[in-house]
């Protein structure tokens, strides 16, 4: 339980860093209000589990592309994540009214979308893994 919660931190941090980051990606909310504090941690959420369930799946069925690339698949992959997890946020606007979105997308996809997907997940994987380091002696310790 507290792997995921600091999962859910971690990809908090990385997702507003890459909405402060790239322009293309839009995260809507106010510093202010915890209401939308509670939204960013949902879009966490989505994106943590859309990232432990779906990615490894994908990975796996990507081996031989990801050999005869060097690996450069996985920009792929991860841009895919992000925009999925877009899409999943994009759903539920009608009842959390989230405002998140990757290029324009959804609803536009396009070149944009892919351009700002790809840009965003580099942010989000450098982010995620300094944290990560910073973490590591959480999981040394076993805490």
């Amino acid at each position: 339980m507290i792997d995921l919660l600091v999962k859910v931190a971690v990809n908090a941090v990385a997702l507003l860093a890459a909405a402060n980051v790239v322009p293309e990606v839009k995260l809507v909310f106010d510093t202010g209000r915890f209401e939308d504090w509670v939204k960013i941690a949902i879009i966490a959420l989505i994106f943590a589990l859309v990232n432990s369930y779906l990615k490894p799946i994908l990975k796996v069925l990507a081996m031989p592309i990801g050999f005869l690339t060097m690996g450069l698949v996985a920009f792929a992959i991860n841009a895919g994540m992000l925009l999925g997890t877009a899409w999943i946020a994009s759903l539920s606007h009608d009842t959390l009214d989230i405002g998140f979105s990757v290029g324009g997308y959804p609803p536009h996809f396009g070149y944009e979308a892919i351009g700002a997907a790809v840009v965003a997940s580099i942010v989000i994987s450098v982010v995620a893994t300094l944290l990560d380091l910073l973490l590591m002696p959480r999981k040394i310790l076993g805490l």
